[in-house]
């Protein structure tokens, strides 16, 4: 009988609108909006796709396919999620299928070419089954396993989907763990006392039994110990892991308790997130500024949904979120707290176990696909006593399924790593946060000490509420900054390396005291290029139009682009000379420059390549707490949030990059930056010094940045994006169109602009190559739309979208992408 229910699914991929697959008889009262369901795509691929929409009418243009099975019992994702997702789609000019990838973890978002194995099962009775099914099992029994697109070869391809479906629900076969990729529960083994050990005679008979097993009777006294005092009625049950950790003793042993019904051993499925920690402090007291400020956010909070807490650095911003998360818990509600940087979550997460225990998880990419899959499906279980009721998370933690949302709190909402840049969909987190907390019914805190023009515009015109908090807990000082000249230090032969006398002199006077120091260098990586000093050549990258960076530790040469890497040049490659050098310096360089002048300290770098995975970023915050480092050096990522006691000396080794990078936004993020950086510097009871290393000691920005005047900055740069048009007067898209071929990629660029001018008129820039003007073997060409804030921004996307689908439709024109950037940072 033909099904005359439909469904309409979101796949994991670019598509531009979603597809419409049948649903079968036996299927119809299992299928739910919001769940996972499998289908086929094209002759082999099979995916996990989103039902988003279940109803009756059959698409006019193609024939549908069935939906092979139904992976779900609930919905993983909910209305308001399609909600955002939906909003994320069309704000940032993306797909749906886009959205879902970056939405998912990868176990919940499965595709492959399904491979299909025998089922283990002891209970399969091959003789009671039908030819069919014999056949297909004998088929994939001789090749081990199989895919779908195999089994073309067996049946006609109306029968496989049938076929296979049937066998999956009478557990003849697996479909590779259901599809590849799926998430594992993890599974432990525990063990407790035997059933038929009832009574502490019972116990000592089983000693007396195990008389001639010393290993056997080690391991049970080890469980006894740990499981003391014995509730023979509910016996504790411990894990078989810890019990051979503490009688040194295998598996076989335990086994052989088991085999004598001393011991009972079984398997089950625990948690990878800890939930066994509680509690241990309590609340800490707000000062006076710190309570007003409290009131202050409550009462904006009575008529605005987003209010901005602009507290300067050591102001004690931290303690206020956690007093607003527990009104939050009393309330009944859930908390998600925003960071920039996994690195800070090292460190704030334990301020807030300490107050709030088990009730917070954390979710960012360091942690495995397992726990991310864990803490997903933990925030969906509404019955699960162990629910997350505050999560800490990165920019992905916007896509967590929250039921009860009451409060997001963004922390350093100027970061530019809130946003997604690659791929699609390019989204601020900063923003989206906004828009699901209205979706949500919840409110918005934004915090930091150096706003974004944005969101203090929004503040200061009455969008958004607006709290300041002026002076550090505690009335510490700001710290005192220095600004010291590179070219005149050089002249008087004061610059020794990379470091003036001044920075040299100070950091030494730091260490006497048994004080730290951090160091900013926002370069990774020893030297940004080599070069030939015979005729200049620079090695670059083979699929990039960019220098390679020079990384001393490996001995390579490595496109921060691509990956691309290549061992390095002694002699050169152009002119065959030996003289390669290293020119400029990232904290690789610094590190080791560092270890000459003091031999002594104790120094780390915190970067990309040092930071590369959770334990280590983590263990480098953690020694640096515990005195253990001297010296750090990093790049951006000792800017954001970090607090330590005893750090009395920040060094910002070369403001000049900042200042001269060509972007409307260079002195905002300037003064950001060096004002973020020198917040590290006495946050408790001393005043901290800050030492800024340029030639460009003249410059305003570094002028506010030395009387610590946000105000100034905005007032300044707001009077210069209203006259050239940039936000938040204006907003702006960027269109950046690649192709392998750079002569076709001009013309295309010509016929685009010629479309893109005829709709929007001088507010089309470009086409203008970027600075790197070739990634990954693709040629670049940048297009900039600058739209007034009063148009209606959905038209505006949609006459873009049309342009561009004109002229990437031209078969001429096979094999050009598109990226669509909206609101870049």
């Amino acid at each position: 009988m033909e099904s005359n229910l439909f469904v309409d699914v979101v796949l994991p991929l670019a598509l531009p609108r979603l597809l419409t697959y049948s649903v079968p008889n036996e299927l119809a009262a299992e299928v739910q909006v919001g769940i996972r369901v499998g289908v086929q795509l094209g002759k082999k691929k099979i995916y996990s796709a989103i039902v988003q929409r279940i109803h009756s009418e059959k698409p006019k243009e193609y024939d549908t396919k069935d939906i092979l099975l139904i992976l779900d019992k609930a919905p993983i994702i909910l209305p308001q999620q399609f909600e955002i997702w939906n909003w994320i789609s069309g704000y940032y000019m993306c797909t749906l299928g886009e959205v879902m990838k970056a939405a998912l973890p990868s176990g919940l978002k499965l595709e492959s070419e399904t491979k299909i194995t025998v089922s283990s099962s002891e209970e399969l009775d091959v003789e009671a089954l039908g030819e069919t099914e014999k056949t297909v099992l004998a088929f994939i029994s001789s090749r081990k396993s199989t895919t779908l697109a195999d089994l073309a070869e067996l049946l006609p391809s109306s029968r496989i989907l049938p076929t296979i479906r049937t066998m999956l629900d009478d557990k003849l076969v697996l479909l590779d763990e259901v599809l590849t990729g799926g998430f594992k529960p993890k599974k432990e083994y525990f063990v407790r006392l035997h059933p038929s050990i009832i009574s502490e005679d019972d116990v000592n008979t089983a000693f007396t039994k195990l008389d001639r097993a010393a290993v056997q009777q080690k391991a049970f006294l080890a469980y006894i110990s740990m499981a003391s005092p014995i509730d023979f009625a509910k016996p504790k049950e411990i894990e078989r892991k810890l019990i051979i950790e503490k009688a040194e003793v295998s598996a076989q042993v335990i086994k052989g308790l088991k085999d004598k019904n001393i011991l009972d051993v079984y398997e089950r499925e625990v948690a990878r997130l800890g939930f066994d920690d509680d509690p241990s402090k309590a609340i800490n007291p707000l000062s006076e500024t710190q309570q007003a400020a409290m009131d202050s956010i409550g009462t904006e909070f009575e008529t605005k949904d987003v209010v901005l807490l602009h507290g300067v650095t050591g102001s004690g911003k931290t303690e206020v979120y956690i007093h607003l998360i527990n009104k939050m818990l009393d309330e009944g509600k859930q908390v998600l707290y925003l960071l920039p940087e996994i690195a800070l979550t090292a460190q704030i997460i334990n301020r807030l176990k300490n107050v709030f225990g088990s009730k917070i998880g954390i979710y960012h990419s360091k942690f495995s696909d397992e726990h991310r899959v864990e803490t997903y499906l933990n925030l969906l279980d509404e019955d699960n006593p162990n629910q997350y009721q505050i999560i800490l998370g990165v920019r992905s933690s916007i896509f967590l399924p929250f039921k009860n949302l009451g409060l997001i709190i963004v922390d350093e909402e100027h970061e530019n790593t809130y946003k997604q840049y690659d791929p699609a969909p390019r989204y601020n987190a900063r923003d989206v946060a906004v828009i699901m907390a209205h979706i949500a019914k919840a409110k918005v805190l934004m915090g930091t000490a150096t706003p974004a023009i944005e969101t203090y515009f929004n503040a200061k015109t009455g969008k958004y509420g607006l709290v300041e908090l002026a002076n550090r807990f505690n009335d510490v000082a700001l710290p005192s900054i220095e600004i010291v000249d590179i070219r005149r230090a050089r002249k008087q032969k004061q610059l020794h390396s990379h470091f003036t006398a001044t920075l040299l002199d100070t950091i030494g006077a730091a260490l006497e005291k048994k004080e730290q120091v951090i160091l900013f260098q926002n370069r990774r990586g020893f030297a940004p290029f080599l070069e030939c000093e015979e005729c200049g050549w620079v090695p670059e990258c083979e699929h990039c139009n960019v220098s390679l960076t020079y990384h001393k530790r490996s001995n390579q040469l490595v496109c921060h682009y691509c990956g691309y890497s290549v061992a390095v040049y002694n002699t050169c490659q152009a002119c065959g000379s030996p003289s390669m050098v290293t020119k400029g310096f990232g904290t690789e360089k610094i590190e080791e420059e560092l270890q000459i002048f003091f031999p002594n300290a104790s120094i780390e770098r915190l970067d990309l390549d040092t930071a590369r995975n959770r334990n280590s970023y983590e263990r480098i915050i953690s020694d640096f707490e515990e005195r253990r480092i001297d010296i750090l050096v990093g790049t951006q990522m000792v800017t954001k949030g970090l607090d330590f006691d005893n750090v009395s000396l920040v060094g910002v080794l070369d403001a000049d990059t900042m200042l001269r990078f060509p972007d409307f936004r260079a002195y905002e993020r300037s003064y950001q930056l060096i004002s973020q950086v020198s917040g590290r510097a006495g946050r408790k009871e001393k005043q901290g010094h800050v030492i800024v290393q340029t030639s460009q000691p003249d410059s305003d920005v570094l002028a506010l940045v030395k009387r610590n005047d946000y105000n100034a900055l905005y007032q300044w740069q707001l009077v210069e994006r209203h006259e050239y048009l940039y936000p938040p007067f204006y907003r702006i898209t960027k269109i950046t169109i690649k192709h392998v071929d750079r002569r076709l990629l001009h013309e295309i660029s010509e016929v685009l602009g010629y479309r893109l001018r005829a709709i929007f008129g001088e507010r089309i820039l470009g086409p203008e190559e970027p600075a790197i003007n070739r990634i990954q073997n693709r040629y670049l060409l940048n297009f900039v739309l600058k739209m007034e804030r009063n148009k209606p921004t959905a038209k505006v996307k949609e006459l873009l979208w049309n342009a561009i689908y004109e002229v990437q439709g031209q078969p001429q024109y096979k094999g050009m992408t598109v990226s669509v950037d909206v609101d870049p940072m």
